[in-house]
Formats: C-alpha cells, sequence, structure tokens
C-alpha cells in the first residue's frame, strides 16, 4: 500500500497557470478549480493511487513570517487565484479526498508531517510536489517525491544525484545557497556546486571549520567562501530554520481515513453544478454511494 500526499497549494498554483480561465454562472473566475479537479480525478485513476491526502496553506504567511521579515507572503498573488484557495479546499472535499488546511503552517509542513506519521504503516509515501525542501523527508525508497509535470521521482540516491548533498543536509544546504521561492535570501557566493561539495562532507552548517586552510575539500574559492561564513553563520542558521519542514504538525486523521472511497454523488454533483461544472459531473470512476 502507497500513501500519496499532494502539494494543494502547488496545484492551485499550476492549475491557475496553466488551465484557461472559467467563470461560474454569478460571474467567479474557477479555471485553476476545474483544472486541479480534473488533474486530481486523472491521479486517482492512477494504478496504487489508493491512500490520499492533500495540503494547503491559503494563509500562504506562516509562522516563519515571525522569525524572518524577508520570508515570502501573499503580495503579489492575483486575486483571481487567492479567490480560488477556499473553493479548491471544498472542491476536494466534494471529491472526497482529505483535506489537510494549514493555517500556521505551510503546506509542505502537513506533507513531512504526514509522511512522519504514516511512513511505517505503508510500504511507502509519495510526496506529489517539485519543491525542493520537501527532498529532506525523503528515506531511502520508502518516502519520495514526484513532481507530476516532469514525470520525476527521487529516492535518497536520486537526492543526492540532483543536489549532490544527502536529504538531512537539505536544510543546510538552502540555508546557504536561498531558495528564492520562499525568499531565504542564502550567503553571497554560496552556489550550488560549491555548497554541495562542502555539505557533502561536513554535512551541517555548524560543522565547516571558520577558516578554509581547515576544510578537508577543495572548492573554487574557498577562502572568500569561508570567510564569508565565518561572518554571517548566524543568518546562515536562521535560513536553515527556515528551511526545516515542521513534522509536528497535528494530523488528526488515521491512514484509514485516507482511503479515497470516492465522492457522494449528490455532494459532488451539486458543488459541480454550483460551479457550472457539467462536464466534470460524470468524471469520477467510483462512488462512496
Amino acid at each position: 500500500m502507497q500513501l500519496h500526499l499532494l502539494d494543494g497549494t502547488y496545484e492551485l498554483f499550476r492549475s491557475f497557470f496553466g488551465a484557461p480561465p472559467r467563470l461560474t454562472p454569478d460571474g467567479r473566475e474557477v479555471g485553476a478549480v476545474a483544472g486541479i479537479i480534473a488533474s486530481t480525478l486523472s491521479l486517482l485513476r492512477e494504478p496504487g493511487v489508493t491512500h490520499l491526502a492533500v495540503a494547503t496553506d491559503y494563509v500562504i504567511e506562516s509562522f516563519r513570517n515571525q522569525m524572518f521579515d524577508g520570508y515570502k507572503t501573499g503580495e503579489g498573488i492575483p486575486e483571481e487565484l487567492m479567490g480560488q484557495f477556499r473553493l479548491a479546499e471544498a472542491a476536494w472535499e466534494a471529491m472526497g479526498v482529505r483535506v489537510w488546511p494549514m493555517v500556521e503552517f505551510e503546506a509542505d509542513d502537513g506533507m513531512a508531517s504526514g509522511a512522519w506519521k504514516f511512513e511505517d504503516q505503508v510500504e511507502r509515501v509519495v510526496l506529489l510536489s517539485p519543491d525542493k525542501d520537501l527532498s529532506q523527508c525523503v528515506d531511502g525508497d520508502r518516502v519520495v517525491t514526484y513532481d507530476r509535470r516532469q514525470e520525476i521521482e527521487r529516492n535518497e540516491q536520486g537526492v543526492w544525484e540532483k543536489f549532490g548533498v544527502a536529504p538531512s543536509s537539505i536544510s543546510d544546504y538552502l540555508g546557504l545557497v536561498g531558495d528564492t521561492a520562499d525568499g531565504i535570501p542564502g550567503l553571497p557566493g554560496w552556489g550550488a556546486k560549491s555548497t554541495a561539495t562542502v555539505l557533502a562532507h561536513y554535512r551541517t552548517i555548524e560543522e565547516i571549520p571558520d577558516d578554509a586552510a581547515d576544510w578537508d575539500v577543495k572548492v573554487r574559492s574557498a577562502a572568500k567562501l569561508a570567510e564569508t561564513l565565518a561572518a554571517h553563520r548566524e543568518e546562515a542558521l536562521l535560513y536553515r530554520e527556515l528551511a526545516v519542514l515542521r513534522r509536528d504538525v497535528p494530523i488528526p486523521d488515521s491512514l484509514d481515513d485516507l482511503e479515497w472511497r470516492g465522492p457522494v454523488r449528490a455532494d459532488y454533483e451539486a458543488f459541480c453544478t454550483e460551479l457550472g461544472f457539467d462536464g466534470l459531473l460524470d468524471r469520477p470512476h467510483k462512488w462512496q454511494d
């Protein structure tokens, strides 16, 4: 048995920018919601997709905004997209899919906590997201990431091949390199290649010596990198903390709760009718009733 955990916020963004606009009978923009319904129902037809939960974070801001002023916010997100977050959650619920709406935390925290909670109860947990920070959750072949758009799956070996570090070092990697998507600046000069070389040996930021003369690895501009790290180590540790995904988000569901049994026909049909999704009425391939 496998457990699939879907990054609902990413899916909604992907659908908004990839699916055509669409209006409800009363004039609301819901093209992204129509897209996530079609995409999720297609996912549920795939072999081995029996247990599914979706994590969302419609608030966008989280506890990390209290830690660092530069962390990502909802600024610049189109109103037409923000207006579909709650409808997207309602759509997944109408489909019979469990939704984990994050408020204080982020969707990735919910997925990390779900993987942590259920890893020992299933053969494999598949984290359906391209977000690089979820690579820190990868555990051998038992917890993997999967990018649905590019159809790329990464197990632990795949993380090494992509980033040059172990999953346990991904947050340190992001603390040094930065993550523009999340507003994490990283340290000047610390690029992907040099960071991977150093962390592949030292594993954590704390273990990297201040003086490049003490380094057991050879990287270009080592003296400058060491000088930068020595001067900004506290910032790097803060950036790493921002990148660390929480695994203590309360997940009330049991594994049995996550088994997809199909939508309740009346609820799903009422939702689709309200939004004008006539073409999606018969898409589910099974029903609870």
